[in-house]
């Protein structure tokens, strides 16, 4: 009995090493994410008069117009949307989202009589500050966290009109560039949409390399729960096959889901949450066709519908 108790606590301690290893890494990720975006705002956006596009888009439009601290705009925008849309994040990702909307606004403000970077060239501005974005924000979606701002506005689009967060994130940027475009000029506003492009492809590539999709495989004798979880949290379609062991020749129910870099993270806690010994295939995918992801296009590059 007490080799038995023995061997729990030291299974307790393990466990805490480990929660402690993960909090820490969360944190130092999250952190070093707000810090680069923060100065990438003040030493590239703000020197070459550029725009943004979701909540900094807001700040940047407040700053050139009427002087407004980029820091202080940021911090009441975010915190405004984290008290109307709280509900909408899990509680850990609304952990380090809030730490993520405090530690932005301080480094904005930390930052800002830093060194600027101003070359002869704008598209070389906008290149690197499409970079410098990319990974901060890989970085802090890493570490399990979001910057708040317009993602939540696209979560309760999708939940009260129906409309998929990718298609509303890309509508909410279109107004905010759009005004920011009659501030900044066409031409910045140009290297803007060029620099959002960039840090787009910048954050898949920190969070999956050059694989934007993943299909998984789940086997689990809580496919149930699983498979309602996934579709509720993450409205993702799931395919249920009909399986067997070949030793056992015990029926199966396995799960097959194709997702986004988005929900690659998401779907593993949902899974462990629910059944930390279910057996999960994560896998690359080249192209997916179909509603949701990309169509089948004719020679002319126009989409097929029938």
């Amino acid at each position: 009995m007490e080799d038995f108790i023995e061997s729990l606590n030291k299974e307790e301690i393990t466990l805490r090493r480990f929660l402690d290893k993960d909090i820490f890494k969360s944190l130092f990720l999250v952190t070093l994410g707000c810090f680069i975006f923060s100065y990438t705002i003040n030493a590239i956006v703000i020197a070459n008069h550029f725009g943004e596009g979701g909540i900094t888009g807001v700040t940047l439009f407040l700053f050139y117009t009427m002087n407004i601290d980029p820091s202080l705009s940021s911090l009441v925008l975010n915190v405004f949307l984290l008290m109307v849309g709280y509900r909408y994040l899990d509680k850990k990702t609304m952990f380090y989202t809030v730490l993520a909307v405090f530690e932005l606004s301080f480094f904005i403000k930390f930052t800002q009589e830093w060194p600027v970077f101003i070359p002869d060239n704008l598209v070389v501005a906008g290149i690197a500050a499409g970079v410098f974005f990319g990974v901060s924000l890989g970085l802090v979606i890493l570490g399990k966290g979001t910057t708040a701002g317009t993602d939540i506005i696209a979560m309760m689009m999708n939940k009260y009109l129906g409309w998929n967060v990718s298609s509303s994130l890309l509508i909410i940027d279109f107004f905010i560039v759009t005004p920011l475009t009659l501030v900044i000029g066409l031409e910045k506003a140009v290297l803007t949409l060029m620099m959002l492009f960039i840090a787009s492809k910048v954050i898949n590539f920190v969070l999956e390399g050059f694989n934007p999709r993943k299909a998984i495989i789940i086997i689990s004798d809580q496919f149930e729960s699983i498979g309602r979880k996934i579709q509720e949290e993450l409205d993702r379609g799931i395919t249920v096959l009909n399986g067997h062991g070949f030793y056992s020749k015990e029926q199966r129910q396995v799960l097959y889901v194709v997702i986004n870099r988005q929900q690659l993270m998401p779907i593993q806690r949902i899974i462990h949450e629910i059944d930390s010994e279910a057996f999960v295939i994560i896998s690359d995918v080249n192209q997916v066709i179909g509603e949701g992801f990309t169509f089948y296009f004719d020679d002319s590059g126009n989409k097929l519908i029938h």
